[in-house]
């Protein structure tokens, strides 16, 4: 299956289109305490799908699934937490068993680290490609498994447009010649976004029933801005925020539609256009950085490496 772009420009009809019946669906969506994540996971449970929320801190993920049960009017048991701070590949591994044990419909890998100063992980990888790409990847490898028996399975992959300026160099993954946190930034969003491609071309050339999709939120009013270190890449933000951001739940709606549009297909980048309050939903072809195979190829064997995990080799 060659996901090279082909298409043009794609605007789904999204209304009613990305909002079917979810009920008996089981969902997991990382960094689900609070922003993108959050409106995501209030979204499919309001659909009627059980939601696991993988998040860092659980004291603040309890809170979040408070807030949902009581304003959404949900069963007590239809939102659950865990801890997964996707930094910890061990940690990682503990989540997948938990969330393995059933047959699983939809993985939302959403959660992010955002231009953060220099830190290595415990596997002594640079953090944010660590944990936006590294984590994600051994996750997915983790629960495919019980991807594989849900219904409509798909992997959303939240990237960002910011994947076009990447710059990803297989021998230094570590990044350690040289770092800024918004190049690293960069740098782990491309790693997300092949990711996403090259597993749909696997998954496809496996024969598997589950799809790969990748989707980003434009730019999004969330908590994680307000973490930047530099105070002038937090204002900047935070102006650009602004005057053409959009709040978590309309910010949302492409990769709602990535997870359950009938009309969504893996081959496009879905993202939101127009109105700040109720966007329309569209998809672009990848640019080629996201879709040459020798490069897609180098960085899986080298996440499997990185990661211990191996899966549709």
């Amino acid at each position: 299956m060659s996901l090279q772009p082909h298409r043009s420009r794609v605007r789904l009809d999204v209304p009613d289109d990305h909002r079917p019946d979810l009920s008996g669906r089981r969902a997991v969506v990382t960094g689900g305490a609070g922003g993108l994540g959050l409106a995501t996971a209030r979204a499919l449970a309001a659909r009627g799908a059980e939601v696991l929320l993988g998040v860092r801190d659980p004291e603040r993920g309890e809170q979040a699934r408070r807030r949902l049960v009581e304003e959404g009017g949900l069963r007590g048991d239809q939102v659950r937490v865990a801890r997964l701070d996707l930094l910890d590949l061990d940690g990682v591994g503990r989540f997948g068993v938990d969330a393995a044990r059933q047959p699983l419909d939809l993985l939302v890998l959403n959660a992010a680290s955002s231009s953060v100063p220099w830190r290595l992980s415990p596997q002594g990888v640079e953090s944010q490609f660590a944990t936006n790409h590294l984590g994600h990847f051994a996750l997915a490898g983790h629960l495919l498994p019980a991807l594989e028996q849900g219904r409509d399975p798909r992997v959303v992959t939240v990237s960002s447009t910011l994947y076009r300026v990447g710059k990803l160099v297989l021998d230094d993954l570590g990044n350690d010649r040289g770092y800024s946190p918004g190049r690293g930034y960069a740098r782990s969003k491309l790693a997300t976004t092949i990711f996403a491609v090259d597993l749909a071309r696997r998954l496809a050339a496996a024969g598997s029933r589950v799809r790969s999709f990748a989707a980003h939120p434009g730019l999004a009013r969330t908590p994680m801005h307000a973490a930047y270190p530099s105070a002038v890449t937090r204002l900047v933000t935070a102006l650009a925020a602004a005057i053409i951001g959009r709040d978590p739940e309309p910010a949302a709606v492409a990769v709602l539609a990535a997870a359950t549009s009938s009309q969504a297909t893996p081959d496009l980048f879905w993202g939101p256009a127009g109105s700040r309050t109720r966007p329309r939903v569209v998809g672009v072809p990848f640019a080629t950085v996201a879709t040459d195979e020798r490069v897609a190829t180098g960085l899986w064997d080298a996440s499997e490496r990185l990661t211990g995990v191996r899966y549709l080799s």
